[in-house]
């Protein structure tokens, strides 16, 4: 009896502590992933459109941004593509500027998909060098970025963004 205790109680206490390390991780978003950014300055990009616009993040400095990056050949982002084109559709002049960041694409593809998709609310920048896709550390898409006024990234989510998520950034935008 003795030595049945003195393996079973061993066994117990590590199956507590294997309960508590997993309880832990279930207050956190899966999603909302730590990265090399939070906090920081959101390297700068000068890149143009699928259209040939400009764009400058420096240049949007007091201005939210969400900065997405995505594919046509990712599952995923054709499902969140509609998501952000109809919220990108409500921001008006002053709201928050959403940028897409074609992926390990090209752009004659990526135009194709967004026509087919309807998804031109928002322009989707090509970066034929790959540099801000390193410079932003994404490992895969689709990979979203928020940006405050100050030009910080404030949170950056892997996969699917959560609508909920993307709802709380909006907020309290003019």
């Amino acid at each position: 009896m003795r030595r049945k205790l003195l393996i079973l109680i061993p066994g117990l206490v590590l199956i507590a502590a294997l309960i508590a390390v997993l309880a832990a991780g279930f207050g956190h978003d899966p999603h909302a992933l730590p990265s090399m950014l939070d906090g920081k300055p959101a390297p700068g990009f000068s890149l143009q459109s699928l259209q040939g616009e400009t764009y400058t993040l420096s240049e949007l400095k007091g201005r939210k941004v969400l900065l997405n990056f995505w594919s046509t050949w990712c599952q995923p982002c054709k499902i969140e593509q509609p998501m952000l084109d109809y919220y990108a559709a409500q921001q008006g002049p002053d709201g928050v500027v959403f940028l897409g960041v074609l992926y390990g694409d090209e752009p004659e593809p990526a135009k194709a998909f967004l026509r087919r998709k309807g998804g031109e609310a928002y322009p989707n920048l090509y970066d034929p060098t790959g540099r801000i896709i390193v410079d932003y550390g994404v490992g895969g898409v689709p990979e979203t970025y928020f940006i405050n006024e100050e030009g910080v990234v404030t949170q950056k989510f892997a996969g699917l963004l959560p609508a909920k998520d993307l709802e709380a950034f909006l907020e309290n935008t003019p």
